[in-house]
């Protein structure tokens, strides 16, 4: 008996293996209880006519939306999301050989499920459109569609360029040490790094260290079948992802930092089994490379060859750089060094003999929303990012705020024309040692802004060596405190030379910044409209439904409705048309020498213009300037919709007596004719970087308590919610309900040290086979604290056994013109799908069934393949044939119909066989079973 377990990062499970066989893939429902095949026409179920490929399986809370693919998906930093044209439904649980992938929808209902789509990143996955997502609408007002596409007006160079070379000579070399075991994965990790550090610098040096993200890990002797298996099979070798970032290394390590980029192979071949995706994971492997480290600088006779000819390494100055899913690894390898991780989920349990001085997050996934707020960072945001297409990676900026201090910069660079993986030479064509892509699929349809050779366009080389440059700014501002660096990343709107051609734009929050007028429930809006949450339809709550693109402020997370994210949305059809946002408290930028925006304008959009004022309490109001911007490159397969800093100075004000300490209003008054705009936050700003110095935080880590659901009754569990950290703070628990699919949440305050906040579930007993069922909860970091596992909850695993499968008869006969039918059958019913798949096995004697005995409908639906020429049925290689058994039902059926010929003709025969895949998604074989068809007496 094969036993369901939860292994993703959403709240779904895999279908276990059918008791006395092997196991069951998922097929399409029939509502009449028949078994059928797979053709390309769409089938109907509870929801409606479903594409070819996906399946509603299960019922009440055991109900699942199943997608099949016929090849396995590539390992990808996003994973693969489920959509409804426009509207996110979630991250379904894939299983191991990246074929199924499963979503729990309890009982909600799909809607209109002709819009179903499977993706990663930017890029299309199912059947019904394997190309790039574009979603339908009209374009929106302002958007100006006809324009084409061009790269933003060049940027004054800053004062000091980050990215020439250092004077330092370097040495270059890898070492390898025992793998390690980290919890919740079957195989050990390796321990393995290549090192560039300087060999004539003086003193202990500030340490670098690079994380790679989720990509494929070996592939084949021959340079080809890239796989996520590990350990990697015979006959192919592990895909060196960790030397992909020798560039930035080599520039680093001349400006005297030492530099290690460390492999993290064996998480991305388990990290489908973790529920975080493996943050937590990689964060481990983090700590564990720099506790080495640490040893070595005291001891440095034990260090390695490579590590003892180059100069020490000193832990108390130390910059993390996170690729895609390595960014939320050395987030959270940050989070966890400041306030540590639950003993049980952490794979490093030494103590903390390093200094983190900040982060660099390049594409990065954050799929808990949370950032680590008092340790400063720079996120790029590549514009023509496939993988990771929405840009989540701008919560590292947006979710810091208001949740510490504020001293630390938190800065995001819009790289315009970059992809995702080019920043590693391991995953571009021409460089890698394994297969490589331009994850920006741009297919049949040229894409005017990231399709290669547009003009806004980055080549590999150049977006590589201006992710050096702005690494090295990092650097520089975060570590070595040089202030000069920092209008390269703070929405100054300055350029590093040395970056070429790249047109980078930044903004940031922290820093020297006072808070303005945010969007949060203190303010209120006049002439426009506060968008007061996301909701279920991508970015629809403040972008409005319909049209192209999204935005990165406005990315989705678990919850489909989540209070406490706000915008300030502006739309005019005249100029002039003032819209005034009001604090119910006087709000005070005393101090400040400019008020600092970040305004969206909607992409390829010219010449947004927009008179800024100020009112304090007691009327006096200022004009402090105009603004004027143009929208980034864009299409419908861009997140552009981006917030834009901009600064007006203050002096206005002040000449006219403005109180900066009691401001009342900010009004923003439109001067083009017609446009949209978006205000994400203000801020009064003034130049400098302040010390940065970590806040006693609660931290917040939700667990997940597995019970047995038991034959009758009901029981009540707590999910367990564990607090640590030191003061208290206030986060916002969000519960799913999977009776009702709906989630609930409430704002609750945390103390180290208690029981922590209270939730609990009911599991109701039953005695029929079903999936396990979960009820889940998130949390997010509000005020005080932080989130570590930021979901969890109770899973109620089914504890009765799966019906045993047979088809009857074993042997079918028909005459010509008739159907072969055969009959799957359960011991007994089940409360899921019980599913198969048919494949059709060459005959060992005698005549085989071929494409002319069959309808040629049916031969059509699932193959694809015409009657002409006459071949056996067996050597197709496209014919589908999939079976189910409806919850509830105990057999369905399976026909082949076939044609009548006025050719005599033997006896032909159909071998088939029942195929069944195990909750692992290893394929066993199940009964053989044969039709005969006869010509008519």
């Amino acid at each position: 008996m094969f036993r369901v377990r939860r292994i993703g990062i959403v709240a779904a499970v895999l279908l276990a293996a059918v008791a006395g066989s092997p196991g069951s893939t998922q097929a399409q429902q029939d509502p009449a209880g028949s078994a059928r095949s797979v053709g390309p026409a769409p089938t109907a179920d509870a929801d409606g006519g479903l594409p070819a490929g996906w399946s509603v399986t299960g019922e009440g809370t055991a109900r699942q939306l199943v997608w099949h693919s016929d090849e396995p998906v590539p390992v990808s930093d996003s994973g693969v999301a489920f959509y409804a044209g426009d509207r996110f439904l979630g991250r379904p649980v894939g299983t191991p050989d990246g074929r199924s992938f499963r979503l729990r929808l309890g009982p909600a209902r799909l809607g209109d499920p002709s819009g179903l789509q499977a993706r990663t990143g930017e890029r299309r996955l199912d059947a019904a459109g394997a190309g790039p997502n574009r979603p339908a609408g009209p374009d929106r007002p302002g958007e100006r569609p006809g324009l084409s596409a061009r790269p933003p007006a060049r940027l004054p160079a800053n004062a000091v360029d980050p990215g020439r070379p250092g004077s330092y000579r370097t040495a270059t070399g890898d070492y390898r040490l025992p793998s390690v075991r980290l919890p919740g994965f079957a195989a050990r990790v390796e321990m393995r790094a290549v090192v560039v550090a300087p060999t004539n610098a003086p003193g202990h040096r500030p340490l670098a260290l690079f994380l790679h993200g989720r990509h494929a890990t070996c592939y084949g002797v021959r340079g080809d079948d890239a796989s996520g298996a590990w350990p990697c099979p015979s006959g192919t070798r592990p895909i060196p992802s960790y030397r992909g970032y020798l560039t930035d290394q080599k520039l680093l390590a001349s400006q005297g930092y030492v530099t290690v980029s460390i492999a993290a192979n064996g998480i991305n071949g388990q990290d489908y089994a973790a529920e975080d995706g493996g943050a937590q994971a990689r964060s481990s492997l983090v700590r564990q490379h720099l506790a080495r480290w640490a040893a070595w600088s005291a001891h440095p006779a034990s260090a390695p060859p490579i590590v003892r000819r180059t100069a020490p390494a000193d832990l108390s100055r130390v910059l993390l750089i996170g690729h895609s899913r390595g960014g939320e690894g050395v987030n959270r390898a940050a989070m966890d060094s400041l306030y540590g991780a639950p003993a049980d989920q952490d794979g490093y349990h030494g103590p903390v003999r390093w200094h983190i001085r900040g982060t660099v997050l390049i594409g990065p996934t954050v799929f808990g929303h949370n950032p680590t707020p008092d340790v400063p960072s720079a996120t790029i945001l590549p514009g023509c990012d496939g993988d990771v297409s929405d840009l989540q990676g701008e919560m590292y900026v947006d979710a810091t705020r208001g949740v510490s201090r504020g001293a630390a910069l938190h800065s995001a660079v819009h790289m315009v024309g970059a992809n995702h993986n080019f920043f590693n030479s391991e995953w571009t064509p021409g460089q890698a040692q394994a297969p490589a892509e331009d994850d920006f699929w741009s297919g049949d349809e040229r894409d005017r802004v990231c399709s290669p050779g547009t003009a806004t366009r980055l080549t590999a080389r150049q977006q590589q060596t201006a992710g050096a440059v702005y690494i090295a700014a990092a650097a520089r501002l975060f570590v070595a405190g040089d202030d000069r660096v920092r209008p390269l990343l703070d929405g100054s709107g300055r350029r590093a030379p040395s970056a070429g051609p790249v047109r980078a734009l930044t903004h940031a929050v922290g820093g020297r910044r006072t808070p303005a007028f945010l969007p949060d429930g203190r303010v209120t809006v006049d002439g426009g409209r506060l968008c007061e949450e996301v909701t279920d339809v991508v970015s629809a709550a403040c972008l409005g439904s319909g049209g192209s693109g999204v935005s990165p402020h406005f990315v989705p997370w678990e919850a489909s409705k989540e209070p406490g994210r706000r915008a300030v949305a502006l739309r005019w059809s005249a100029a002039g048309s003032t819209v005034r946002v009001r604090s119910a408290e006087p709000v005070s930028i005393a101090g400040s020498r400019a008020l600092a925006m970040r305004l969206i304008v909607p992409p390829n959009s010219r010449d947004t213009r927009l008179d800024v004022g100020l009112t304090d309490t007691s009327g006096r109001r200022a004009t402090l300037g105009r603004v004027r911007l143009d929208g980034l490159p864009g299409t419908d397969r861009t997140a552009s919709y981006w917030g834009q800093e901009v600064r007006l100075p203050l002096a206005a004000a002040v000449r006219a007596g403005v109180d900066l300490h009691r401001l009342k209003s900010l009004e923003i008054v439109p001067r083009t004719g017609s446009g949209r705009a978006w205000l994400v936050d203000s801020w009064g700003w003034r130049a400098g970087t302040p010390a940065v110095r970590a806040a006693d935080l609660a931290r917040v880590d939700i667990g997940r308590l597995t019970v047995e659901e038991g034959d009758t009754g009901v029981r009540t569990y707590r999910v367990p919610v564990k607090v640590t950290g030191h003061g208290n703070g206030r986060v916002r628990l969000f519960v799913a309900d999977p009776g009702t699919g709906g989630v609930t949440s409430r704002e609750v305050t945390v103390r180290p040290g208690g029981p922590g906040p209270e939730v609990r579930v009911e599991v109701r007993g039953d005695t029929r086979y079903g999936y396990d069922v979960s009820h889940d909860v998130f949390v997010k970091a509000v005020r005080g604290a932080v989130a570590g596992s930021y979901r969890g909850g109770v899973t109620a695993r089914n504890d009765d056994p799966a019906p045993t499968v047979g088809v009857a008869p074993a042997s079918a006969s028909a005459t010509e013109g008739g159907k072969l039918t055969w009959r799957i059958t359960l011991s007994e019913a089940a409360d899921v799908e019980i599913s198969a798949d048919v494949v059709v096995l060459p005959v060992t004697s005698g005549a085989e069934l071929s494409t002319t005995d069959v309808d040629p409908r049916w031969l059509d639906m699932n193959s694809g393949e015409r009657p002409l020429p006459s071949r056996p049925l067996s050597r197709l290689r496209g014919l589908s044939l999939y079976a189910d058994v409806p919850p509830g039902r105990t057999s369905a059926e399976i026909t082949v119909p076939t044609v009548t010929d006025t050719v005599t003709e033997p006896a032909e025969t159909v071998r088939l066989r029942l195929r069944i895949y195990d909750e692992s998604g290893t394929r066993h074989n199940g009964p053989e079973f044969t039709g005969t068809v006869r010509d008519p007496a």
